[in-house]
């Protein structure tokens, strides 16, 4: 029996962000949900098919998703919160799940579900909220209907679904749940929907299903060892199943190998990208009826295979197990890389020869299977990845001898400020006169279709750069007197020029290069396109100086500097794998630290360095937290350390669970932390009570992923909270994000209304 090939997932958008138009087309009211779903089936077929048209022996299926595939599994499993029950059609109550819904005339108000980080990467799943009593029941409708498309077309697929562990460890209880509650408690519970499903499928002609339980690469305490040890012993003991491929990923299994060796399940997926080191191990504790997934192509970033290397791997397990034991696989799902390749027409056609996306990931998944049981084939496909990799590694252009002179000589002196902070806060509060608890927003606001446009002309020569110029200055005017009469304390300029908070920087920068149709998905509709980090970083002259200087002069109140941190531009681009993550975040820091110091001397006293990404870029086991936070916490006050004590430094963060890294994000030693929390109603603040957080403090109580505009009421009840837990007058009110997303109307009445919530506390402490 040959090798066989297969990937863990595909993505979802479609080439052209198919499905982000749809959706939006949809929630504007513009097409009937039969677009929608004529659209996502369309999707589906189109990638099916080509998987198939590839030679993949094992095709994913139920890895699409409208919205969220954590979401799809709690609508499976019937984790469907009470509040949402009174929405009756089960496409608007998902989606109301997802994003809330609000309807002032019927009497609809409810919020969202919780959003945040999928483990490392950038793409947001959403939390599944549980009862402490709750009740699960199946529903199956949505992968029985794509299982039903697929075997229409007479593709046989594998469906994909989260393991139930996985599921719980990543869900939340609601609110009032008791105090030590743990949502692995409900597994009992769970585990029958789960063999339900399993028995459906059988009966359905499904011979493999896919369990991901990528929560076996954290480090586990007892408990969740137990849970694991329960759960997948179960299944493997199910009567009724298809073959169950238990998959890993982002990082290594290690210690917790065997909960799955020991489990009676017969397939394992170990991600060798990112735990390369762990393959002897694996090969020899898996039992003689397991097969095994090799992870030898990367799922999450867009360089060509080393298929010279990545044979070797494959024949070491062949040679080992056999060929029939043998599965090659990316190492995780193509979710987090763009499409097709070729759809890049003005790449340079030497980098382009060093890339690869998901359509030419899965023909480097065929190949290798193909070669498994013998020598390296000597043809083109094979020649042409060898010679593109040595090309690569000879590059110039990768290199830059003054930026790696520079990234040398840093002393520690450059990562300190002059004073202690509650030196800084003191002369800070002098020059800015503030009131207590300041109002500002995060950045951005709406982009139009106008802002869109006029760059797309500027970028193609029809709009020169003085009428260019002319138009963004105007936007930005209308942007600060908007502000002004919203009554905000703290202005900002807006973003109009910015395209994306990586990409525009990334643009100015050496070291950078851009595709057309590079698109990943975020969350939901929102897709970005990160830039490809492929040499060393510097900066040839100012990026946001002109535009921030010119804000300024518009308001006599503080505009703050926009920049895009170190470690954010790192994560969200597709970063070069040739050398040391912490080199290439060095080098960009200083870059930015550049710039931080030309804002300064332009007049800029407050300057916002944006971080949302470094609890993403934590690894997986704690062993290796310690190296990381390390470089990362450096590059941060590389970038903002050389300004004087009246200068205040901002900085931001969102959607990750923060309450782990707290004691890294105060090393970062920023003069105000802007942070996510009104999703999780203040579930941060614990964290802050428990562990004290010594400077300003911006909680976002305004939850801007949302379409609702929030209440008076609800805003200062979110801020009540926060001056329950830290000092008032260390409290700063804001949104949880960027606006860039949301429409002016629904801005104008929820910043409005964030103002008066702030006016209302001010006046309650400023009395009492």
């Amino acid at each position: 029996m040959a090798v066989l090939a297969t990937v863990l997932g595909h993505p979802r958008i479609g080439i052209a962000r198919d499905l982000k138009k749809a959706l939006e087309a949809y929630w504007s009211g513009a097409t009937p949900a039969e677009s929608l779903l004529a659209t996502s089936q369309e999707i589906r077929s189109r990638h099916w098919h080509y998987m198939k048209e590839a030679g993949l022996d094992q095709i994913p299926c139920n890895d699409f998703s409208l919205y969220d595939h954590m979401l799809d599994m709690a609508v499976t499993v019937g984790a469907v919160p009470p509040r949402f029950a009174g929405i009756a059609t089960p496409l608007n109550r998902y989606f109301a799940m997802a994003r809330g819904i609000q309807d002032r005339g019927a009497g609809i108000d409810l919020s969202p579900l919780e959003m945040t980080k999928w483990f490392d990467t950038n793409y947001h799943y959403i939390v599944p909220e549980l009862e402490p009593n709750q009740a699960f029941r199946l529903d199956p409708t949505k992968i029985m209907a794509e299982l039903a498309e697929a075997q229409a077309l007479g593709i046989a697929v594998r469906p994909v679904i989260p393991g139930p562990v996985t599921f719980l460890k990543l869900s939340k209880f609601a609110g009032d749940a008791p105090a030590g509650s743990d949502t692995l408690d409900l597994l009992e519970r769970l585990l029958p929907v789960y063999e339900e499903l399993f028995a459906l499928l059988a009966g359905h002609g499904v011979s493999w299903l896919q369990l991901d339980e990528p929560g076996l690469c954290f480090d586990l305490d007892g408990k969740s060892r137990e849970a694991y040890r329960s759960a997948l012993t179960r299944f493997g003991a199910c009567p009724k199943r298809p073959v169950l491929l238990i998959a890993t990923y982002f990082g290594s299994i290690g210690d917790n190998l065997s909960l799955v060796t020991a489990s009676g399940c017969e397939a394992l997926h170990i991600d060798l990208v990112r735990a390369p080191a762990e393959l002897d191990a694996v090969l020899a504790a898996l039992p003689t009826q397991m097969k095994l997934s090799l992870g030898v192509v990367d799922g999450r970033n867009v360089w060509r295979c080393d298929l010279e290397q990545a044979h070797r791997t494959v024949r070491q397990a062949v040679t080992k197990l056999g060929s029939e034991r043998v599965m090659v696989a990316t190492s995780c799902s193509l979710l987090h890389v763009p499409v097709d390749l070729d759809a890049e027409m003005k790449l340079d056609p030497e980098l382009k020869s060093w890339m690869a996306f998901a359509a030419q990931k899965v023909a480097e998944v065929r190949a290798l299977a193909d070669a498994a049981e013998g020598e390296k084939p000597d043809d083109a496909f094979w020649g042409q990845a060898s010679s593109a990799l040595a090309r690569r590694r000879a590059a110039a252009a990768t290199s830059n001898p003054e930026v790696r002179r520079r990234a040398e000589q840093l002393t520690q002196g450059m990562l300190r400020r002059t004073s202690s902070f509650p030196a800084r806060i003191a002369r800070q509060k002098e020059h800015f006169g503030l009131p207590l608890l300041p109002t500002t927003t995060i950045g951005s606001f709406p982009q139009s279709k106008q802002v869109r446009e006029a760059r797309s002309k500027w970028r193609s020569g029809s709009l020169d750069g003085e009428g260019y110029d002319a138009f963004m200055k105007e936007e930005i005017r209308l942007c600060v007197e908007k502000q002004e009469k919203l009554g905000l304390d703290v202005l900002v300029h807006g973003e109009f020029e910015r395209t994306d908070m990586v990409e525009y920087f990334g643009e100015q920068l050496e070291g950078f290069a851009f595709t057309q149709n590079g698109w990943v998905q975020s969350y939901g509709s929102r897709c970005v396109k990160p830039p490809v980090l492929f040499g060393d970083v510097a900066r040839p002259r100012p990026m946001t100086v002109d535009w921030s200087r010119y804000a300024q002069s518009l308001s006599e109140r503080p505009v703050k500097g926009m920049l895009t941190g170190p470690v954010t531009i790192l994560q969200w681009s597709f970063v070069r794998n040739d050398q040391p993550r912490s080199e290439t975040c060095r080098q960009i820091a200083l870059a930015l630290r550049d710039e931080v110091a030309d804002l300064e001397q332009a007049g800029i006293a407050m300057i916002q360095v944006d971080e949302p990404a470094i609890r993403e870029g934590l690894p997986l086991r704690r062993g290796e937290w310690s190296a990381y936070l390390g470089w990362a916490v450096e590059a941060f006050r590389l970038a903002t350390s050389g300004v004087r004590d009246e200068t205040q430094i901002h900085t931001h963060m969102c959607y990750s669970e923060f309450g782990d890294i707290l004691a890294s994000i105060v090393a970062m030693d920023a003069d105000v932390l802007s942070i996510e929390s009104s999703r999780s109603r203040m579930e941060l603040l614990g964290n802050f009570r428990q562990q004290g957080y010594p400077n300003d403090v911006g909680p976002g109580i305004y939850d801007i992923h949302s379409p609702r505009v929030p209440s008076i009421e609800e805003m200062v009840a979110l801020l009540e909270l926060a001056c329950e837990v830290l000092p008032v007058e260390r409290l700063w009110v804001n949104p949880d994000c960027g606006l860039k997303t949301r429409g002016w109307p629904e801005i104008e009445a929820s910043l409005a209304n964030m103002v008066d919530a702030a006016r209302q506390v001010r006046l309650r402490h400023a009395t009492g």
